[in-house]
């Protein structure tokens, strides 16, 4: 008989039993166990667990430093600032230890986001820092960390992961030490690298500790503070803190969708809430999501979401860009565009006003794609479009073929840039096109400029 894992431990434990327990305080029950081990598949066995798997990966020696131990106090006496981040964390810790353990880096690294952000993915920092990763927007660039109008990938949970972990085996290929190739994740290479000439030529040691007295606060703590945290992963009870298990299977796949959707209409599609769609998918700077297509779902929920969005016959968009001038007010913006201040701070994300409520620059702006509040989107199709344009009698469409002009619509355009473009307005080009307001356009859409 072949006989599993489990079969061996439960017959090393019942072997060494009797010198544990005397066969008289066996409970009467264990004797009528099968002696063959048959059911043994069907006693339950507790779920693998993240932090197991975790704390078997971390490698970086201990560190004797005072620092540590002011560390392990700060955050043990601060539980529910554990229980966040853990909460946050178990989207993404599985993704993050998958990645460090396919490139054989400390399991240590897996846990950088817990000091650098907490795992929130909105961080912010005074150094113009976002994402988990805390990627400055130069860094963010030099690692392929696209920054635009419409997304912020400094924030993208796959993209950023991988870009960090790029940038750390880097640093780490520089100085040969994953404590110095921490400290200069977060102080910068030339910053660490000066560090260790100045200590070489005074003939003082050149590791981390040696050059802490080189290094500015904040990174003589960064390096102390994730052994704190190790420390802490690695026996949570020592330190009286209650871990909560973080299961060890992926959370979230990644699944196709189209270039541009309402976040709203996503997370609807995704049978969540907006704010599990946007903790999955933060790097979307605006209401709606824009880029390369993909998103980010929970496991048990993607088959839904592709079903869903296949079947749905709404519009996908109802937001449009808006060309604001410097000097605009926000609340003439708004009730132009039949909507409330609050709405266009939402789906904008950060506008810069000055204490009268006007734009301190030029510069576009997402405004409901409506031109009449409430009033239910349309899609136009190429077909319609012809279709009516053939109700045009003959000699008309022959006198006006020297002026019509006909433009093709194409990716990222808006019906009111394009009316802009053409010293037109959206009134006037649906009125031409013979199109009922308000309409979607999409890419490949024929229109007749006035």
């Amino acid at each position: 008989m072949k006989w599993s894992w489990r079969r061996c431990a439960l017959a090393v434990l019942l072997a060494v039993a009797p010198a544990v327990a005397p066969a008289a305080q066996v409970p009467s029950s264990a004797a009528a166990f099968p002696p063959a081990f048959e059911d043994i598949d069907d006693v339950p066995m507790p779920d693998p667990d993240l932090w197991q798997r975790i704390r078997k990966g971390f490698s970086m020696e201990p560190m004797d430093s005072p620092l540590v131990a002011e560390h392990e106090a700060w955050y043990t006496s601060r539980p529910q600032y554990i229980a966040r981040f853990v909460d946050r964390g178990s989207l993404y810790l599985h993704y993050i230890v998958e990645q460090v353990e396919k490139r054989n880096m400390p399991m240590e690294i897996a846990l950088l986001p817990v000091i650098e952000s907490a795992f929130n993915p909105k961080a912010y920092s005074r150094a113009k820092a976002s994402g988990i990763w805390q990627f400055i927007p130069s860094t963010g660039k030099n690692y392929g960390l696209a920054q635009d109008y419409w997304k912020d990938n400094r924030r993208d949970i796959v993209a950023a992961t991988d870009a960090a972990l790029n940038y750390l085996q880097r640093l780490h290929g520089m100085f040969d030490s994953w404590e110095l190739a921490l400290a200069a994740y977060n102080a910068g290479e030339g910053n660490v690298a000066r560090a260790i000439a100045y200590n070489q030529k005074k003939g003082l040691p050149t590791d981390f500790l040696g050059i802490s007295p080189r290094l500015r606060p904040e990174t003589r703590n960064y390096v102390p503070k994730l052994i704190a945290v190790k420390n802490i992963v690695l026996s949570p009870a020592a330190y009286g803190i209650d871990l909560e298990s973080v299961p060890d299977e992926p959370y979230f796949t990644e699944v196709s969708g189209p270039r541009k959707i309402d976040v709203k209409v996503a997370a609807k599609l995704a049978g969540m809430s907006e704010d599990q769609f946007v903790a999955l998918n933060p790097a979307h700077n605006k209401a709606v999501a824009a880029g390369t297509g993909t998103f980010i779902v929970p496991v048990d929920k993607a088959d839904d979401f592709k079903t869903n969005l296949e079947n749905y016959d709404q519009p996908l968009v109802s937001w449009t860009t808006y060309q604001a001038r410097r000097g605009e007010s926000l609340d003439a913006i708004a009730r132009k565009h039949h909507a409330t201040v609050a709405q266009l701070k939402t789906a904008n994300g950060e506008i810069r006003l000055d204490k009268k409520g006007h734009l301190r620059a030029a510069g576009p702006l997402m405004v409901p794609l409506t031109n009449e509040a409430h009033a239910p989107m349309k899609v136009a199709s190429a077909a319609a479009v012809q279709a009516k344009e053939t109700r045009v009698a003959a000699p008309q469409r022959e006198a006006a073929a020297t002026s019509v002009k006909v433009y093709t619509v194409r990716s990222g355009d808006t019906l009111y840039g394009i009316a802009q473009r053409y010293r037109t307005s959206v009134e006037r080009l649906l009125d031409v096109n013979r199109l009922a307001a308000p309409t979607l356009i999409h890419p490949g859409l024929r229109l007749r400029l006035p």
